[in-house]
């Protein structure tokens, strides 16, 4: 299967500051790739070179597996700054000035505003939109002429948690037409809700890229119950994979150093003649995972 996207050892400085360093990422056909990372850590430098915008010092980026040129430009939408369209004109008429810009005809602006939500709001002066309404209207002048990827930066920054919603819902409809989606956000919850993979940058480096599921599938630790607590606890420091134990309100809490599952626990427990009562499984965050990610960097520099 040929990527979609492939970037290879890509760096950029800014004077001193290096803000994309030696990054390589791969992003699949039908792939919600999420950009992952604080404010600083190079995703929208790393977005503004693969769309041409900046130019890398050093490092190669290819798209649809050939060096990227008008034709491959013409296959990917993109919301890169703040809506920027005239105030005084209607939603309907502001995708008409993008269509002639992209040289498409006007056929494909009623299903890209429907898709947005705004296909009642047509007629409606873009001066009168709610900020929420600009980034959907924005997000519709990407999708004119049904792009094969679609790169948001931040797309759900400064909105309420109503508008952060209707972008969401967007993504996932727009996602489930087999469109890839490339999205740069410092929003971990957001991230986790509509992307497929991930990659964590931070200062310019990648920390991790990989799938969400994956890092989701690790366990933070296993809450255990048994009759006899005394002969669980005895069982639990003796267990050569469990990091620390803890106990709280007679329920111990198990931190395992590799992963474990719960019949992998249960069929331990049963061999050695402890009958369990309680197990359950927490699972870890995309945040918990981003955080210990910028803890072991952070602990790795000198």
């Amino acid at each position: 299967m040929t990527n979609v996207l492939s970037i290879s050892g890509i760096s950029k400085h800014y004077g001193k500051i290096h803000a994309v360093n030696d990054l390589s990422l791969e992003v699949q056909p039908g792939q919600v790739f999420g950009i992952l990372g604080p404010n600083g850590s190079g995703k929208t430098t790393t977005l503004s070179i693969v769309l041409e915008l900046v130019r890398a010092d050093s490092g190669t980026f290819q798209w649809f597996g050939e060096h990227p040129g008008k034709e491959s430009r013409k296959r990917i939408g993109s919301v890169i700054e703040s809506p920027n369209f005239f105030p005084y004109l209607t939603a309907a008429l502001n995708l008409k000035i993008v269509a002639d810009i992209k040289e498409m005809d006007y056929d494909d602006i009623d299903r890209v505003l429907k898709v947005t939500g705004l296909y009642e709001r047509r007629n409606t002066r873009f001066r009168t939109f709610s900020f929420g309404m600009k980034q959907r209207l924005a997000i519709a002048s990407a999708l004119l002429g049904n792009p094969e990827v679609l790169i948001l930066d931040e797309p759900t920054n400064g909105l309420d948690p109503q508008g952060i919603a209707h972008i969401r819902e967007i993504i996932l409809q727009v996602a489930s037409q087999g469109t890839t989606i490339i999205i740069a956000s410092h929003l971990l919850d957001e991230v986790q809700k509509v992307c497929s993979h991930v990659a964590v940058l931070n200062k310019g480096t990648k920390l991790f890229d990989g799938k969400v599921s994956e890092v989701l599938s690790v366990s933070d630790c296993f809450e255990l119950g048994a009759s006899d607590p005394v002969a669980l606890e005895k069982w639990l420091h003796t267990h050569t994979d469990i990091e620390s134990v803890e106990k709280k309100n007679g329920i111990f809490q198990a931190f395992f150093k590799a992963r474990i599952t719960p019949a992998d626990i249960n069929n331990g427990c049963f061999r050695d003649g402890i009958t369990l009562t309680h197990l359950s499984e927490r699972k870890r965050s995309l945040e918990q995972h981003f955080l210990e990610l910028l803890e072991e960097k952070n602990d790795q520099t000198p």
